[in-house]
This record gives structure tokens, sequence and C-alpha cells, in this order.
């Protein structure tokens, strides 16, 4: 999901990257009892939608009557967010805190991604700053998830450095889940620690995960690297468009974005682990310039994230 390897992504994509791992057995069930929140990506990171007029970067007015979760970017340990949570409760929606910066810096080029992160020595000096700044220990109810690292094995993050930022970070608040998603070609490197709850991964400009092999390879893969037996999947729900890597390579026409995410969320009713599905993402421009999100697709489209994030949340 980071703007860095995207394009490493695309790469991939058209190579026909592939898995070997044997395909696993799932159930399929036809209730969504198990998925429990819905949102997109980009909601409130600073980025502002090229494709219109307005400057405008929180976009939880245009998705909260069917999601219940949305993200923020935090930047620096100084960063006072609690405006922003508290903006979001009100629209009830709990956010996903992005914290990349708060524990990871760039130290260099090379690995997979073509940059390696590593973790900043002062990592809990910069958490315990954040923490107090925002006063986060009184208010934990507004809060999903922490969402710790960038594709981490991708961006070079290694597993002692993933470990210690989710250890630390699961220390001072058990009871909320910590959010890793990683680049669907780093998955067989990926290491999880035991103090992460929620994991997925992103593999776009697929039509029907359900039925593409390579995709299903993936997922089971990303699967047998849980570690303990109360990790939940968060499945990452293509919500973008890019003419020469959808239409292109994937073979999708712009308006047939509304069945890929019926199938993303089929998939989802069958993963019975899956708790969340995050739609990356929702402004246009974000990787590329001519990309579409979300925000600005087809009514038809918009129309199918709305009833799904209405029946996963309960909205009315």
């Amino acid at each position: 999901m980071n703007k860095i390897i995207y394009k490493f992504i695309i790469a991939f994509f058209v190579l026909g990257f592939s898995s070997c791992i044997k395909e696993g057995q799932s159930t399929l069930v036809s209730d969504t009892n198990h998925i429990k929140y819905f949102g997109f990506t980009l909601i409130d990171t600073f980025w502002d939608d090229p494709s219109d007029t307005v400057v405008k970067t929180d976009y939880s007015n245009e998705v909260h009557e069917f999601s219940n979760m949305a993200d923020i970017l935090v930047v620096n340990p100084s960063d006072n967010i609690v405006e922003r949570m508290n903006a979001k409760a009100n629209l009830q929606m709990k956010s996903i805190l992005h914290l990349n910066e708060i524990f990871f810096e760039l130290v260099g080029t090379g690995g997979q991604s073509g940059v390696i992160y590593k973790l900043r020595n002062d990592y809990q000096n910069r958490w315990n700053e954040f923490v107090s700044v925002n006063q986060l220990q009184s208010s934990q109810e507004l809060i999903q998830a922490f969402y710790i690292g960038e594709e981490p094995t991708w961006n070079s993050i290694s597993f002692f450095d993933l470990k210690s930022a989710t250890d630390y970070t699961k220390s001072t608040f058990p009871d909320i889940p910590i959010l890793i998603i990683e680049a669907y070609t780093a998955i067989n490197e990926l290491q999880i620690p035991t103090s992460v709850d929620w994991i997925g991964f992103d593999h776009y400009f697929i039509k029907n995960p359900n039925t593409d092999q390579t995709y299903r390879n993936e997922l089971n893969l990303l699967k047998s690297k849980f570690t303990n037996n109360q990790q939940k999947l968060v499945l990452i729900m293509d919500t973008h468009f890019i003419d020469f890597a959808h239409g292109d390579f994937g073979g999708i026409a712009l308006n047939e974005m509304k069945d890929v995410a019926n199938n993303y969320y089929q998939l989802a009713k069958e993963e019975t682990l899956t708790i969340a599905i995050l739609g990356y993402f929702w402004p246009s421009g974000f990787d590329v310039p001519e990309s579409i999100g979300a925000r600005n697709m087809p009514l038809a489209v918009k129309n199918e994230y709305r009833r799904i994030g209405k029946e996963i949340t309960g909205k009315k």
C-alpha cells in the first residue's frame, strides 16, 4: 500500500509472479458474522484528491454511512490527533493509526522494494511521547488498530525490528489490535510476531480472487504464517482503478470494479478468519496521477461498496 513500492508490484504482476503452495481447504458460509469491520484507506492521511478543485484531506464524511473504521496518518511523535479521532468517533468510526514513521526510518536503498527501513534507536521514546501527547491510555475506545510497518518484509524491515516495535506497542496497549499488511511478493519470507493480531496482504488487478489460483495460493501461504490461534485476516479489497494496470494487465473494465468488490466480499464470507475488509483506496490520484479511487468510481460501483459496507457494519 506504500507509493514507493507500487511500481514494483506492477512489474511483478506483469511477469506473472505466482506461487506453488498447495491450495488449502475452506468452508463456504452464507453469513457475515465473522466480518466485523469495513472501511477504506487514505481517509485522513493528508492526501488531497487532485481530480477535484476542493482542498480536502479528510474524507470521513464521505464514507461514514457505510464504514466503521478509517485510517489516520501519524508522522511525528508530537502529532496531536485527538480531534481527528473524536471526529471519526462522532461518525461512528474507530481509527486505524499509521505508525510507520514513529517506529521506522529510511536508511538506504536495496532489498526487494528498492528501499530499506530500520527500527529507530529511540522508538520507545517516540512511542511514549506520542502516547502522552494524545493521552491514548484514556482514549483507547477511539482506536480500532495500530498499523505498524508498511509492507515490512518487502521494505527490508527485519523480523527482529518488527517484533521489537509490535511487542513494545502490545506491552503498552494489550487490548488494541496490531495490524500489518505485507506485499504479496514478500509473503514467502514474512515472519509474523505473536504480538500481531491482524494480518493481510495486497495484490491488485485481479478480477476474481476466489478463482485466481495465484491469489488463493498467496492467501493460503499467508495463513500458514500465522503464529497463534487468535490472529485474524484482513482482506485488502482492490477499490482503485488504473487503466494500464487493471485494464491492460488485469482485463478489468472500470464498470466491472463492482464485480471485483463483490468477489472480494464473497471471499471474505468464505474465509472465516476474516475480521475486516479494507478498500485500497478512497481518493483518486494516488500511486499514479491517473488512478481512480473508490470516491470517483461509477455510481453502480460505489453503490456496491455502500451495500457491502452497510451489510457488514449494520449501519442503516
